[in-house]
């Protein structure tokens, strides 16, 4: 089963093909990570995913061409959780996440008991049943960003999409997410797909990772072939070195540019 497929896709904006005829496929319950450098058209790759963007080319959820797809149904198959997410003012943490069931409240728009115990639970596992009562606006950036995951779990799709969710955490939140991230794709069967500057991250979690180089798809497979100091070097100009452990995940080791300066700081009388 493919959970996701773009055939030939291409997104222009401004005139300019920020996304040039990008054919990939995510397969029910893998973990792909886009990555690339800067510009090279990985937020816009995804933000196809939640229609907020015009496109040309073939795009199937589900094997569903999208356009046969209403709102509240894309909204049952696949979270979208964007990189700087808009926020309703003065609404409080617990309001907030419940906002996530909309999809599947129909005419009545308004929570049942499950949701909101669902709410609560999901909150729980993200350690944020302290926050319920807090406003959204007043939470700190790596807060938010739980937060945020929070509502798209709530949502209950088989299909999760995170645009640089580790941004505003610290190192320990960083794992700590990615972590619980790889437990309920385990548990839910989850299909995920991240897009990530940091290629450790990317070689240690994801099945597949897919490198955009200005708006086309340049390579895509496992990490550990794709991982490599000759495409980092091509496509981030750094040198690096790639090590990989028995079970296939990658650690890449990035280098200085120049040799680093030792500075005398002894106190001199």
């Amino acid at each position: 089963m493919t959970a996701i497929e773009w055939r030939g896709v291409t997104v222009r904006l401004g005139g300019r093909a920020v996304v040039d005829d990008v054919t990939l496929d995510v397969p029910s319950g893998a973990w792909l990570s886009l990555i690339g450098p800067n510009g090279a058209g990985k937020t816009t790759l995804i933000r196809t995913l939640g229609g907020s963007l015009a496109h040309v080319g073939d795009l199937r959820i589900d094997g569903r061409p999208v356009e046969q797809l209403g709102v509240r149904q894309r909204a049952r198959a696949v979270a979208v959780v964007p990189q700087h997410p808009l926020v309703p003012p003065g609404l409080q943490v617990f309001d907030y996440v419940l906002l996530g069931r909309a999809p599947h409240q129909g005419l009545r728009c308004s929570p049942s008991l499950h949701d909101r115990r669902l709410a609560y639970a999901v909150l729980q596992r993200l350690g944020l049943d302290g926050f319920v009562t807090r406003r959204v606006d007043t939470l700190s950036g790596g807060e938010r960003q739980r937060v945020v995951l929070a509502r798209a779990l709530v949502q209950d799709t088989p299909v999760l999409v995170l645009d640089e969710p580790t941004t505003a955490l610290d190192v320990g939140h960083q794992l700590e997410v990615l972590e619980l991230i790889a437990d309920l794709r385990e548990e839910r069967g989850l299909t995920v797909v991240t897009t990530v500057h940091d290629l450790s991250i990317a070689g240690q979690f994801a099945d597949a990772v897919a490198v955009l180089a200005d708006g086309r798809l340049v390579d895509a497979g496992a990490p550990r072939d794709v991982l490599t100091p000759g495409l980092i070097g091509r496509h981030w100009g750094v040198q690096a070195t790639c090590d990989v452990d028995d079970d296939g995940a990658v650690t890449v080791t990035v280098r200085r540019r120049r040799e680093r300066r030792t500075t005398d700081t002894r106190t001199h009388r």
